[in-house]
């Protein structure tokens, strides 16, 4: 009897939206004058200490985050925690995110940090959920079994 593909997938795939923007502003670029890779802001850093204290028992093995300085800057405090290092992935590909998390931790929990468009895309690639985010909200850590399809929302 073969298995499903999705069998052995991760364990568990947790998912944020990168913390508050130094410039406090839309998606990069979408705003004149909008930095095109705008770093976390105090609020923004202040979350990303939090969210390392709340996920360094969760049994995260890998993290996945876009190429952008927020991004990465809201994983550094976590991966430090973990003794691992932040990996960069492209945002604009959610299939080669998929290809990536499963070649490369076949069986593990593992954090992705994207926005508040790649998040819901890597979801569904992954074979959640339709979700969508609003721009302004980076309070929301989705949980998602590979296996099942199943996700949860938790707010923090």
């Amino acid at each position: 009897m073969t298995l499903p593909a999705v069998a052995s997938a991760q364990q568990m795939v947790i998912f944020v939206r990168h913390a508050e923007r130094a410039d406090g502003g839309p998606a990069a670029g979408t705003m004149t004058g909008a930095p095109a890779d705008p770093l976390l802001s105090p609020a923004g850093q202040a979350r990303a200490t939090r969210l390392a204290a709340m996920l360094a028992d969760s049994g995260i093995r890998a993290i996945f985050a876009t190429e952008f300085h927020r991004t990465q800057d809201t994983g550094k405090p976590l991966a430090a925690k973990l003794g691992i290092e932040v990996q960069s992935i492209p945002a604009n590909d959610a299939t080669g995110l998929v290809a990536k998390v499963r070649a490369s931790n076949p069986k593990d929990v593992v954090l992705i940090i994207g926005h508040s468009n790649t998040v819901p895309a890597a979801i569904k690639a992954l074979g959640g959920p339709t979700i969508t985010m609003r721009d302004d909200e980076y309070d929301a850590i989705y949980v998602l079994n590979p296996v099942t399809g199943a996700c949860t929302l938790v707010r923090y």
